[in-house]
């Protein structure tokens, strides 16, 4: 493109479409699916449940009223279901954290390294995490019955009285933990092996040079290499026994008792069988807030210890 300049002559004019904006276009073209569904999927939703939780509304009448913190001033001073449920959610997760790292990184340990039937014990671990999540929990549940289910039933042979596991408080949770962390330990386990088998064997190689057994191999040199990973694994874990629903939902319903009644589990609850959506969304803020939380401190222990 020319144009005339003030002695007459042509001048050349630089095109709009330079170099560099056609390719901070282009770069803005390959993002544009990842930040319209964050738009849609995560900034939108987070949004209206502010708004929500802000005010009433009922799904029955559909009549949306703003109460201000009205809804966080009853979870967290009026109503006593809402410290139950924070209890049972922490127990569940004091539960399920620490015993699903501990059995991935065993049976990490196990199968890092190649060996006879080391694939099919991988594949056999990590099945469960691909298998549909219903289908576990109604299996486990028909597993986990009174004196016809197959737990009991193979305790009995060996003079074991096993008790109704779903429906006596006591042992409602304890079951729902481990055929939870069934299901997903071997996730963590991948993560486990991938991180053992990126350790270079010099290290474990000029450890055992120097008259280090197994253990002193594994507390010394194998564990502090392990610190990034296992942050990670922890801050997954902990993030998804907060989220459980469906094994809550389909194995006890919160029962007996309220005794599994966990804070996912108490929104939908709020939201869908008892329709106060104000409500449910100020809970569900609660429970943002405290994951957000258990992971900067998580992030911020590791910082500390690595310091």
């Amino acid at each position: 493109m020319t144009s005339l300049n003030e002695n007459g002559t042509t001048a050349q004019r630089a095109p709009w479409l330079t170099l560099r904006r056609r390719e901070m276009f282009e770069g803005w073209l390959f993002v544009s699916p990842t930040v319209v569904g964050f738009l849609i999927f995560f900034l939108g939703p987070l949004i209206a449940v502010v708004i929500y939780s802000l005010s009433e509304w009922n799904l029955l009448s559909q009549k949306m009223t703003y109460v201000g913190l009205a809804n966080y001033d009853d979870a967290l001073t009026f109503n006593p279901d809402f410290w139950h449920v924070i209890r049972n959610s922490v127990i569940f997760a004091a539960g399920l954290v620490p015993l699903n790292m501990a059995l991935a990184l065993a049976l990490a340990l196990a199968l890092c390294r190649p060996g006879r039937g080391v694939v099919f014990f991988r594949t056999a671990f990590f099945a469960p995490v691909v298998t549909s999540a219903v289908a576990w929990a109604i299996v486990w549940k028909f597993l986990l019955q009174g004196e016809a289910g197959a737990v009991n039933q193979a305790l009995a042979l060996i003079g074991v009285d096993g008790p109704n596991w779903l429906r006596e408080p006591n042992w409602a949770m304890a079951a729902v933990i481990v055929t939870r962390v069934l299901k997903m330990v071997g996730l963590n386990m991948i993560l486990y092996i991938a991180a053992l088998q990126a350790i270079p064997r010099d290290y474990e190689e000029a450890a055992r040079l120097e008259g280090a057994g197994r253990w002193q191999i594994f507390t010394m040199v194998t564990w502090p290499l392990l610190a990034p990973s296992t942050l990670i694994i922890m801050v997954i874990t902990t993030i998804g026994s907060f989220k459980v629903f469906d094994h809550i939902y389909l194995m006890t319903g919160g029962g007996p008792e309220n005794g599994t009644l966990v804070l996912a589990f108490y929104i939908y609850q709020q939201a869908f069988e008892f329709f106060n959506v104000g409500y449910a969304s100020a809970l569900a803020m609660i429970m943002f807030v405290i994951v957000l939380v258990l992971t900067l401190v998580q992030v911020m222990l590791r910082q500390k210890g690595s310091a």
